[in-house]
């Protein structure tokens, strides 16, 4: 094993993202990630495999005053078209659960739309590879928060959400609807959990959450996404010519650095089925302490980057 960029290779074709809590509020005008200057992260355990994310935190309110913030967990953003390779997105929002110091939590459940809006490139048309958060407008035209979680629940037709978009006379969508006539509507869905927390003065704050992770796949590796995932020659090797099929995830850690200090202890075990390869990238040491599991430990940790995992078939 290296201890500069491992080549636990990933390969993501249909890759689905989960995150690290954060502080910050969910407005109309969409999510704000707040950095709280009096809160740090003193440790955090994170484990993932194909069935389970479980993370464990633990915070330290460094003032003498408590303090109530709002903590939000987002989900990732959904395509409202998906095939048939992506994940069980009801699966997911329908097991997520919290526990602080021990305790369960019921969490709000906020739905945010996002749409990609158009550009003109060399006098070619297509979309921006940024979204922009459009909850504000499909309210506006009439959309509830039910039918803006379909992409998850799978309770409404899509195409007559989009006719709704179509028929709302608002210029607004002008940015990310070029013809009016066609019912093919690219826009995203995102589900994100908050809850207040009281953080006690001079004292840890134990949370924990776990959740059915949304994973995709696909029955053949591209090799085009080789080097964006850190595929090993030896790896690669591996591979018959038919390729071989793969469920994948990621997480996002980034959303971690929104706390005072560097995460003091961070542990990230990986865990994959015994008739699979597992795939990542990381720049450190990784241990395997087990038949079928990984394990990475960093002190005064900043995430700089989120981590990508793929379970590859044998």
């Amino acid at each position: 094993m290296s201890s500069s960029t491992l080549a636990y290779a990933v390969l993501i074709a249909m890759t689905t993202a989960q995150a690290n809590d954060s502080t910050g509020y969910v407005g109309t005008g969409g999510v704000e990630y707040l950095k709280n200057k009096n809160i740090s992260m003193h440790s955090e355990d994170l484990y993932i495999s194909k069935d389970e994310i479980r993370v464990n935190y633990k915070f330290k309110n460094l003032s003498n005053k408590d303090i109530t913030e709002t903590v939000l967990f987002p989900m990732p953003a959904v395509p409202s078209f998906i095939d048939s390779d992506y994940a069980d997105t009801s699966a997911t929002y329908n097991n997520f659960k919290i526990w602080a110091n021990g305790k369960p939590i019921t969490p709000t459940l906020h739905v945010r739309t996002f749409m990609y809006p158009i550009i003109i490139k060399n006098g070619e048309k297509s979309h921006a590879e940024k979204a922009i958060d459009t909850t504000k407008v499909f309210k506006a035209c009439g959309i509830s928060d039910a039918q803006m979680m379909s992409p998850w629940t799978y309770k409404f037709d899509t195409n007559d959400i989009n006719q709704r978009l179509l028929d709302c006379n608002n210029k607004a969508l002008d940015k990310f609807i070029d013809d009016k006539e066609d019912l093919d509507i690219f826009w995203d869905s995102q589900v994100i959990y908050s809850w207040e927390q009281t953080f006690k003065a001079n004292t840890i704050t134990k949370v924990k959450h776990t959740y059915k992770p949304l994973v995709g796949g696909s029955v053949d590796l591209d090799s085009g996404q080789y080097g964006d995932f850190c595929v090993d020659d030896s790896t690669q090797r591996s591979f018959n010519k038919n390729g071989r099929p793969y469920h994948a995830l990621s997480y996002i850690l980034t959303t971690g650095a929104n706390w005072a200090k560097p995460i003091a202890n961070f542990k990230l075990t990986v865990e994959r089925d015994p008739n699979e390869l597992v795939s990542f990238c990381w720049k450190g040491k990784v241990k395997k302490i087990g038949p079928t599991t990984f394990e990475i430990k960093e002190t005064n940790f900043v995430p700089t980057h989120d981590f990508d995992v793929a379970f590859i078939m044998k």
